[in-house]
């Protein structure tokens, strides 16, 4: 007796055909599974539902509406769970060194559940900074049919008539301690600064890479600015339940999608509409697992021939809700056309340019490449003898005067003692910031350094002080802050030479980042470093700082 109730062409046929298989199949009716229900795809519905994370808390309720997708297309869905932490919670001290590594773990967990189950496709459910870029990389890792549905933006904030976004917050501590805002309506604020479930309202990574999983082709059309809390990010999801199946039918993969055009529109996408630094982190790990090639110095090349087409909080006025209303991914793919190929499948069997037919575009939100904020895109890639391999800023958060500048460095080995320093007013304007020792192996885990530049902003700093890191910033940074500086200072990078009172050059227009020092001081300096002392030790950090590679190779695991 062969026992055949699944077509083996299924990969979940390994799991209930033959007569081996009674045990599975025993747990599958147990589960409550009829006979005729073991021959339909089992679907994975990976959902990263928390109940300590804002954008992740509404996640439930999208699950369900994926479920009832896929059972009405024929399948059979089956939800899992995976972790998300929330960069909110983690800032500002040791937790945001597990942040970036719970990347490697998302997408190793669900590399597990599809190997392990022998799933036939998976929608994968996530939102914000890590879990976006985990989830795409997973898919194009495992390489079975998926489709990836994105949380939604957070409504922005309203006080007296203006749109907030968090971060903004942060940014007003300096006013409290000034005496400026009264802290009854510091703690008001508080109360209206998160008014709901969502991805921060602003372009930080968390939307950034949202916007940039629809560009890949990944996701149903409007997903990437579609709210949390509308109606339409409801039926994005339904949708996707009902078209995972087809796409198990039809065997489309996620490398199918994902090609090296594929991934070029999606880094211009990104880089139009002031995509956050992290990009330059996630885009070449997502590039090395469909095994084409995005580096930091390709990266830079293209937001160099690409137009800001856009300005949402930090780095502009308007917020993602202004975005959604003008069109979204859509009108930005619109706006685009000419410069990137529309003519590209994607998840829901249409290329772009069918799927942004309809789209309603805004020029006054989203302007076209003629009336373009700058030619070039948020993203520069700097290098010189502070950075041999490279560092990042977002140009399109610094104002003019600072895209050059020339001061003496001081010096930190952690961002809490900036923190303190600035706070207590012992830097001065002019003052170039290096903050070392927090990168991806120094960290370990490269922490957002958001505390250190929303007080540089709160204290009135933002137009006059530098910082240069080998860690990373929040999407929500804006000044003259360059971050993921390669090799990092625990990889006897240049700047773990700098002392006190060097001067730093930068200049973002030539690509440059400088320490006047000669050739032979700097590698005087280097050699009289003592050897790499690890902060961890032990655990999942200590086993990931050993792993890690560069930032300017997207800190995948080696």
């Amino acid at each position: 007796m062969e026992l055949q109730y699944k077509n083996p062409r299924y990969r979940s046929g390994r799991v209930v055909n033959g007569l081996t298989m009674a045990g599975p199949r025993a747990h599958l009716r147990g589960m409550g599974l009829l006979n005729e229900e073991l021959a339909k795809p089992f679907i994975g519905v990976i959902n990263t539902f928390n109940e300590m994370h804002p954008g992740h808390i509404h996640l439930d309720t999208l699950g369900q509406l994926v479920k009832d997708g896929v059972r009405e297309a024929g399948g059979i869905p089956f939800e899992m769970s995976t972790l998300s932490l929330c960069d909110g919670f983690a800032q500002g001290h040791v937790g945001m060194c597990h942040v970036l590594p719970s990347r490697e773990l998302i997408a190793d967990s669900i590399e597990c559940y599809a190997g392990g189950h022998q799933l036939d496709g998976l929608v994968l459910i996530g939102g914000c900074d890590k879990i976006v870029p985990a989830m795409v990389i997973a898919a194009l890792r495992v390489n079975i049919p998926a489709i990836l549905v994105t949380g939604g933006p957070m409504m922005p904030a309203q006080y007296k008539g203006e749109s907030y976004a968090t971060y903004q917050l942060k940014e007003m501590t300096g006013k409290l301690l000034r005496g400026e805002l009264s802290q009854e309506e510091y703690e008001y604020m508080e109360g209206l600064m998160s008014p709901g479930p969502g991805s921060c309202a602003m372009m930080g990574t968390a939307n950034s890479m949202s916007i940039v999983a629809e560009a890949l082709g990944l996701t149903m059309p409007g997903s990437g600015c579609a709210h949390a809390v509308t109606g339409k990010r409801k039926r994005i999801a339904k949708a996707s339940g009902l078209r995972i199946v087809k796409l198990v039918e039809e065997n489309v993969c996620p490398r199918d999608i994902v090609t090296q055009e594929m991934l070029e529109l999606a880094v211009r996408v990104g880089m139009s509409v002031g995509g956050s630094t992290n990009l330059t982190l996630h885009i070449p790990a997502i590039a090395h697992e469909a095994r084409l090639s995005m580096r930091l110095e390709e990266m830079g090349k293209l937001s160099a021939t690409t137009p800001t087409l856009v300005k949402c909080k930090p780095s502009g006025p308007h917020t993602l809700w202004d975005l959604e209303q003008a069109g979204g991914v859509g009108a930005v793919l619109q706006a685009l056309d000419g410069l990137v190929n529309l003519d590209q499948m994607t998840v829901n069997g249409h290329t772009h340019r069918e799927n942004t037919a309809a789209a309603e575009w805004n020029r006054k939100i989203v302007r076209p490449v003629e009336n373009a904020y700058s030619s070039q895109g948020s993203l520069v890639v700097l290098k010189g003898n502070l950075a041999p391999e490279g560092c990042v800023v977002k140009q399109t958060a610094v104002v003019e005067k600072m895209r050059r500048h020339s001061g003496p460095a001081r010096c930190f080995e952690c961002e809490e003692a900036a923190v303190e320093a600035i706070l207590e007013g012992r830097i001065h304007h002019g003052d170039v910031l290096i903050i070392r020792g927090e990168g991806p192996q120094g960290g370990p885990g490269m922490r957002e350094l958001l505390t250190c530049t929303a007080t540089l902003v709160s204290m009135g700093y933002a137009e006059s002080v530098a910082l240069v890191t080998d860690g990373r910033f929040s999407g929500a940074t804006r000044g003259p802050c360059i971050g993921h500086v390669s090799p990092e200072a625990s990889r006897g990078g240049p700047i773990a030479a700098v002392q006190n009172g060097d001067i730093i050059e930068i200049d973002i227009d030539k690509g440059r980042l400088e320490v006047h020092l000669s050739e032979k001081e700097l590698r005087e300096r280097l050699e009289g470093l003592g050897a790499f002392v690890p902060k961890v030790t032990e655990g999942y950090l200590a086993r990931y700082a050993r792993s890690v590679s560069p930032a300017s190779r997207g800190a995948v695991l080696e």
